[in-house]
């Protein structure tokens, strides 16, 4: 959660100034810190989390859906909550790509090409990278779809953690809006940033 708070201001700076999302951009690229300790266990989680969603979902297919739907009561009569497999593969192909898009030439640069200051021939390499890859049009529409999925499996996995905390009916109502809001700023935030730079390429 947090993790997405913080890589969506950085990219939201890309609206504001390019020199900033530069500096940005390259001090948690190079950061001890966000390279060594929180992303190696942002990876973990993220592999954790799909790996025991899969296993849940074939448990589920497993045992026809009977014991699940016991367990979860009305929020397995939503369509997103049947569905979760297939917003997770969407996510899943989504981070694939952005991976591609982004991380591995961050790591070619890194380790490939001997570079560990993260730059490209000693210039700033980011803002122009993020423009460049929102230019073709079926990105920004697999993104933006991607972002969409993205909304929906937050909304759903707020819902059901929050039924599932036995917190008080005041504090869960105040934390199911929390989680209705993140899940729509969040990436409607990340819509925006892709359809901004689609749209003002080279402008």
């Amino acid at each position: 959660m947090f993790f997405l708070i913080m890589h969506l201001s950085v990219n939201l700076l890309s609206l504001i100034s390019d020199d900033a999302f530069n500096t940005a951009s390259h001090f948690m690229g190079t950061n001890p810190l966000v390279q060594f300790a929180l992303q190696p266990v942002l990876i973990f989680g993220v592999v954790f989390h799909f790996v025991m969603g899969f296993i849940l979902e074939l448990k589920n297919k497993k045992a026809n859906g009977v014991a699940y739907a016991k367990d979860n009561g009305a929020a397995n009569s939503t369509w997103m909550s049947r569905n979760m497999i297939y917003s997770g593969l969407a996510i899943l192909a989504f981070i694939v790509l952005h991976f591609i898009d982004f991380w591995i030439p961050e790591l070619n640069t890194k380790y490939v090409l001997g570079d560990m200051s993260g730059l490209h021939n000693g210039e700033m390499r980011y803002f122009h990278e993020l423009q460049e890859k929102f230019v073709p049009i079926w990105r920004v529409v697999f993104y933006v779809v991607a972002f969409v999925f993205l909304g929906l499996h937050l909304a759903h996995g707020f819902t059901s953690a929050f039924q599932s905390m036995g917190v008080t009916a005041g504090r869960k109502k105040a934390l199911q809006n929390f989680g209705k809001i993140y899940s729509i700023v969040i990436p409607l935030g990340f819509i925006i940033v892709a359809l901004f730079h689609h749209l003002n390429h080279n402008h």
